[in-house]
Parts: C-alpha cells; sequence; structure tokens
C-alpha cells in the first residue's frame, strides 16, 4: 500500500526536491503538488492524500491556516 503524499510549497524548486526525494521511496508516491493555501485545499478535497508536506509562509493562505482546516475537515489527513 503506498502513502499518497501531496508538497505544498510557493518555491516550485523546493517542491521538485521533495517530490523527486520522497519518489525514490517504493511506498510512497506523489500525487500533486501546490503552490499556496487555496491550491491544497482543493487539492486535498480531489486527492484524498495520506499526508501533506506543507510551507508554513505561503502567499495568500499561509500553512497554519491551511493546516487547521485541512484538520477540521479531513481529520485522517496527517499534515
Amino acid at each position: 500500500m503506498n502513502i499518497r503524499v501531496l508538497i505544498a510549497d510557493d518555491h516550485k524548486i523546493v517542491r521538485e526536491g521533495l517530490c523527486a526525494l520522497l519518489e525514490t521511496q517504493e511506498d510512497i508516491e506523489v500525487v500533486s503538488e501546490a503552490e499556496n493555501g487555496h491550491q491544497v485545499l482543493s487539492l486535498v478535497q480531489d486527492m484524498l492524500p495520506d499526508v501533506v508536506v506543507i510551507d508554513v509562509a505561503m502567499p495568500g493562505l499561509n500553512g497554519i491556516e491551511t493546516t487547521r482546516r485541512i484538520i477540521e475537515k479531513y481529520p485522517y489527513t496527517k499534515v
């Protein structure tokens, strides 16, 4: 069983690096990437990842508020 991961960071190079690192693991699947909190919330709803790796300081809806909303609405998703 694969662990489904969503990567969220406003810096593309960071997202690419994390994705490359995680994709070397057989039991981890990066299902999507996001660059802001609003995208994260939409993608969590659509993709239902097991884990969200999120940057705290993102433009618009920051990582802290985004995390709060994910935990509230999707309690089984780990952030």
